[in-house]
């Protein structure tokens, strides 16, 4: 078995081995709102469970040469964002909201995705996703320090759920229904294959 000292590599090289480790793992489609009004949107799969008590997400935004990624930036300004679970019907538009457009430009309408109002907050999220989750900004961390491009560590609280009809019942999600994909190394995704259970321990 290798053993590899983190700090000998390359953050290239740390980057291919966790992608490629730390699998699947959940893709984040989020929605942001910048100052001068431009409804911006992008993927991250560096997206987890915080708490259900209070429900709170969070999720991990690099930075470019130091500095905060619209994502991040739009957050910790407005403390505001939707988050969207990616699915096998809206992941290739939300591939392409992937592409590095300028501030000024939205993603949304780059991808042809369709703005849909919130209900408690004044972002909008995307009618293309089954699951919507509002939220607002509990804890902005930054990562990383000056010796590295560093990232944003966003913690968010979740004020309110939309759920599609046809994927909810008796208070749970059908995992067929949804159809939630999630990301591996390189170009690769992973829909849900097959599942298996296994009985905790009493």
């Amino acid at each position: 078995m290798l053993s590899i000292d983190p700090s000998t590599n390359s953050e290239r090289e740390n980057y291919k081995i966790l992608i490629g480790s730390i699998i699947p793992r959940p893709i984040a489609f989020v929605t942001t709102m910048s100052k001068e009004g431009t409804l911006n949107g992008a993927p991250f799969s560096y997206f987890n469970i915080v708490s259900s008590n209070p429900p709170m997400i969070s999720m991990s935004i690099g930075r470019s040469g130091g500095k905060q990624k619209d994502t991040a930036r739009n957050i910790t300004e407005t403390k505001e964002f939707v988050v969207h679970i990616v699915d096998e019907q809206n992941v290739e538009k939300v591939n392409k909201t992937a592409a590095s457009l300028p501030p000024e430009l939205s993603e949304i309408e780059f991808a042809n995705l369709t703005p849909f109002k919130s209900t408690k907050i004044s972002v909008p999220g995307v009618k293309e996703a089954k699951i919507r989750m509002e939220c607002i900004l509990e804890h902005s961390l930054e990562l990383g320090g000056s010796a590295s491009p560093g990232c944003d560590l966003i913690i968010g609280k979740v004020v309110q759920f939309h759920i599609e009809d046809e994927i909810y019942e008796n208070g749970r999600i059908n995992q067929e229904g949804l159809g939630a994909v999630s990301r591996l190394a390189g170009h690769d995704y992973a829909k849900i294959g097959e599942v298996f259970s296994i009985e905790r321990p009493k």
